[in-house]
């Protein structure tokens, strides 16, 4: 077994990264950030501004959760914007978003709240996707137990949920009264996170919210009907550069990886972007079932993401 199988301190076996040729797609003369003392230091300035932007960020939405009005729902997306901007993470959008700002009223007049649904490698997905769309992220409990991040995710009115079943009825409840109060909602259905190369299967029982079974109608209250949009997100630009396969783990967060080494380490690097391409919403009603619905989603993100990946998306599209 070699050092790289090893089990780590913790228990758990270490995740079998790629070795990176650092030569990659860089020239020789561009000097990566991955080891210099400017660099480690330019990370601690970033770490720490992210530190007091948020707290003073969650200072004024602890308020404003508290008051009516859309204030609650449009500093969640001016906060990761910010953030990105600390990180050095530009963010492209290709595409219209076919979801807003809308109240409880609005819905009941018909209005059809909307359900995103996207790729998922990396912490940075909430970044990118929160810096471009007013929405409120799904995601599972354990994330509401870290360290600050745990508190972003309430004061940014995150829908936490579990892989116990006995929980799924309260769950899709959560969701469907957020639909009914107006929210947009995003799900990642892969279940976890990749290493960028590729887009993982979606899980039918995600959709559930967006097309409820028989069993799902006996046991919650009907949600209002919706439009599922797809949305591919890839990681396509490092200092300036197309990102190949071997950069992408600067980005991916998966496996047993740990976050804050991850976390350090592409703190370092001076300037990144995101792509997020959306593409045009489904309707659930054209689809027989759930399983039909998911797998076009998926078809969609996963053709998406690969093209983006291929450079063969312009920008003319946004």
């Amino acid at each position: 077994m070699s050092h790289r199988d090893a089990p780590s301190p913790s228990g758990r076996r270490r995740h079998s990264r790629p070795i990176i040729d650092e030569s990659v797609n860089f020239p020789a003369v561009q000097a990566t950030t991955q080891s210099s003392a400017f660099s480690r230091l330019s990370c601690i300035g970033r770490l720490a501004a992210v530190l007091i932007w948020a707290f003073w960020a969650g200072c004024l939405q602890t308020i404003f959760i508290r008051i009516p009005g859309p204030a609650k729902i449009r500093l969640p997306r001016f906060f990761w914007r910010t953030i990105a901007r600390i990180l050095g993470l530009q963010l492209r959008v290709i595409g219209q978003s076919a979801g807003g700002i809308r109240t409880a009223k609005d819905v009941q007049r018909g209005e059809q709240p909307i359900v995103y649904v996207a790729n998922h490698c990396s912490w940075l997905d909430i970044i990118a996707v929160g810096g471009v769309l007013h929405t409120v992220f799904v995601a599972k409990g354990e994330v509401g137990t870290w360290p600050l991040i745990g508190t972003i995710s309430r004061l940014g009115r995150t829908i936490f949920v579990s892989r116990n079943r006995q929980n799924t009825g309260k769950e899709l409840h959560d969701m469907a009264d957020r639909l009914w109060d107006g929210d947009d909602i995003v799900l990642f259905p892969e279940g976890t996170s990749s290493d960028g190369s590729r887009v993982l299967p979606f899980l039918s029982s995600f959709f559930a919210v967006a097309k409820p079974g028989r069993l799902e109608q006996a046991g919650m209250p009907k949600p209002p009907p919706v439009l599922v949009q797809p949305v591919s997100i890839v990681y396509d630009r490092l200092e300036g550069l197309p990102v190949g396969r071997s950069r992408r783990s600067v980005f991916s967060w998966y496996g047993d990886m740990d976050l804050t080494p991850h976390i350090w380490s592409f703190g370092q690097w001076r300037s990144m972007r995101a792509t997020v391409l959306l593409h045009p919403p489904l309707n659930p009603e054209d689809f027989k079932s759930r399983k039909e619905l998911a797998n076009a989603t998926y078809k969609a993100v996963r053709d998406g993401a690969a093209q983006l990946r291929q450079g063969l998306v312009p920008d003319t599209q946004g």
